[in-house]
């Protein structure tokens, strides 16, 4: 188990990593670093346990911007962006319940985003693939353009 998280957080870091200005990448690669592997838990924003818009949220907070603490209300910040013109740090939502947007997390890259599953915790997940590829809902562009440059999005 331990292996596994370790190759998770590494292949994080590096999608993390790869064009990015070493400071922002070290920032951005620490905060996800930090949570992948952390358990789920309802309603939990910390290190002890987060749900995906507590996780998300989090990690945006490093980014200095403020999410509420809700996959919907999410979902009514930033831009629209088509599926096919997702980039780094874009949020990514899921409809999981049938009755709408219930599931977020953050595109990564390569078809790849990083949520908090109720079974794995923080992972990373292709998001073209399995359970998440029939979800999907959109994706919103939160990140300003100042934002964006600190992380080196």
């Amino acid at each position: 188990m331990k292996k596994k998280l370790a190759s998770a957080a590494l292949g994080l870091s590096l999608l993390f990593t790869a064009g990015l200005g070493h400071a922002s990448a070290s920032v951005l690669s620490t905060t996800v670093n930090n949570t992948v592997g952390v358990p789920y838990k309802y309603g939990g924003t910390t290190l002890t346990g987060f749900d995906c818009s507590g996780f998300t949220r989090y990690v945006y907070k490093k980014l200095g911007v403020t999410l509420p603490h809700s996959s919907k209300q999410q979902y009514k910040k930033g831009t629209s962006v088509k599926k096919s013109a997702l980039t780094k740090g874009d949020l990514v939502f899921f409809n999981t319940s049938g009755k709408g947007i219930s599931h977020v997390g953050i595109y990564l890259s390569d078809n790849n985003f990083v949520s908090a599953t109720s079974s794995k915790g923080i992972a990373i997940t292709p998001i073209n693939k399995g359970y998440w590829s029939s979800k999907y809902y959109g994706a919103k562009r939160v990140l300003s353009s100042s934002a964006a440059k600190k992380a080196d999005l």
